[in-house]
Formats: C-alpha cells, sequence, structure tokens
C-alpha cells in the first residue's frame, strides 16, 4: 500500500557534496513537473549526513543552481543534520523489535566473502553473506551511546517486495538473493540513508518520491523499514540516467557537466531542455 493522501507532496533532497550536474537537473525538474499537474507542492531538504564530504559553500550552490534552473519549492530548507534525534528514536525501535544486529564486517570483508574483489560500484552495497549474520532469534546487545559499530537491517530472505513504479511500472525484487541485509546506522554514530530518508519522507508527508533509477534497490530496502515501523510508503518515480559520452552515469565529478559550469559558460536553463 502507497500514500494515499489525495494531496500532493514531493521533495527536492540533493546531498551537498559537490556540484549539481545534468542528472539532477532532469530528476529535479521531473520532480517539479509532476508536483504542478498534481496541483502539488515540493519540499527542500538539504541531505548532509556525510559528514566527511559536506560542506557549507555547495549548499550555497545547490540552492543557487536549482534557483537559476527555475525549480520551486516550500520554505524553509530541512537539513537532515539538524534531525539526528528523529533517526534514533526510529533506530530504538527497530532494536525493540529486534530487527537489527551489531556488524564489524568491512565492505572488503563481505566483498570477499562473496567472490567479487573487483567490485568498484561504491553506490550500492553489496550482497550481505548469510554466514556473516547471527543466528536467528539472537537478542541484540544494548545500543551504544555514541554508537561506534555498524547495525544492519535483517532482511525476511525470501519475501517478495513489489511496487509500480511511476516512469518504469512493476518492479519486484527478492529479499536475501537480490539485496541483502543493510545498514541503518553507521559506526560513526550517523545513520544510513536508508533509513533517514524514510523518517523524513514519512515526517514530511511525501506523497511521491522522485530520484535516479540508481536508487531503485534502495526502494525495496526501504519499504522493509516502512513496514517495520509501520509507516505508509509513497509513491516512487525513478528517472533514467544521465550518462556522458562513454555511457557512464554522471557523477559529481564531472565538471565539465556541472550546472555552475554550464552556467559559467553562458548557457540558459532553455539551451538545456529546462
Amino acid at each position: 500500500m502507497v500514500n494515499s493522501v489525495s494531496v500532493y507532496r514531493g521533495r527536492l533532497a540533493p546531498s551537498p557534496t559537490g556540484l549539481l550536474h545534468l542528472g539532477h537537473a532532469r530528476t529535479f525538474w521531473t520532480a517539479l513537473v509532476r508536483a504542478r499537474a498534481s496541483g502539488g507542492q515540493l519540499s527542500l531538504r538539504n541531505d548532509d549526513l556525510d559528514t566527511a564530504r559536506c560542506r557549507p559553500e555547495f549548499v550555497t550552490a545547490m540552492r543557487d543552481d536549482m534557483q537559476w534552473l527555475g525549480l520551486t519549492w516550500e520554505e524553509p530548507m530541512i537539513s537532515q543534520s539538524t534531525r539526528i534525534a528523529l533517526y534514533r528514536a526510529a533506530l530504538t525501535r527497530l532494536h525493540a523489535a529486534g530487527l537489527i544486529y551489531p556488524c564489524s564486517r568491512s565492505r572488503r570483508d563481505v566483498l570477499a566473502a562473496i567472490s567479487a574483489p573487483h567490485e568498484t560500484d561504491e553506490s550500492d552495497e553489496p550482497l550481505y553473506p548469510a554466514e556473516f549474520r547471527p543466528a536467528l532469534g539472537t537478542p541484540p546487545p544494548p545500543l551504544s551511546n555514541p554508537i561506534t559499530i555498524n547495525w544492519r537491517f535483517r532482511v525476511p530472505d525470501g519475501a517478495t517486495l513489489s511496487f509500480i513504479d511511476g516512469h518504469f511500472g512493476e518492479q519486484r525484487a527478492t529479499a536475501g538473493s537480490d539485496f541483502g541485509d543493510f545498514l541503518v546506522w553507521r559506526k560513526d554514530d550517523m545513520p544510513s540513508y536508508q533509513l533517514a530518508c524514510i523518517v523524513d519522507d514519512a515526517a514530511m508527508g511525501i506523497t511521491e518520491v522522485v530520484r535516479g533509477a540508481d536508487l531503485m534497490r534502495s526502494t525495496f530496502r526501504q519499504l522493509l523499514l516502512y513496514r517495520a515501523l509501520g509507516l505508509t510508503p509513497p509513491a516512487f518515480h525513478h528517472c533514467p540516467l544521465v550518462t556522458d559520452d562513454q555511457g557512464q552515469r554522471l557523477a559529481k565529478r564531472h565538471d565539465a557537466l556541472a550546472l555552475r559550469t554550464l552556467r559559467e559558460q553562458g548557457k540558459t536553463p532553455a539551451e538545456l531542455g529546462y
């Protein structure tokens, strides 16, 4: 079941770890078009939980670049870094339900165990090996404060999840084979993207999430968290990825295709198709 609220509410949720590029422009513009078509509104959320890479100048740049593009949203902007208590409360509920467990395994450990030592895609979690899990029914140790170890959500092996995507249609995945146990809290005492995202989207009353297709698998993880926390998920619309001349999806390292660079070259939103 997805959010059935009649008033459309979407969101723009950039992470200030670099300059926005053409891929962000397409996704954010799609969000605006869908909000306007439904007579709804957009909120702006600053996803600034990556403390190692988020910088204040990128927050200023992303707002300037989005306004230049013609995007509009409701003020004030929400920053995830101010909402840690909400995420910690959700983690406590998952802990009380026995749905999470501490994990001391590194990404390298996981890749070695699944015989994928050369994997280079850092944008998604590899399939977590079953042998690394604690025995089913093992009570988790108490949550520390601060948290200094990773915590993972235990997926229900064999469970099939599905949703109707606004662009790609019906999507299905099987827990334990298409994706495995995933992080909900990091050892640097910060929530994972999966947990923070669903807590905020629920609290903000978001009725549809518009984002890139690279986050399709994350949607299945988040559906499990919505279910575990008794929250109603929104609808989802995943946008096709924008690629460079070599067919690689755009990243913030593509400075030549950053909106700031294109602006400085004298490009206009109309020339970019907006």
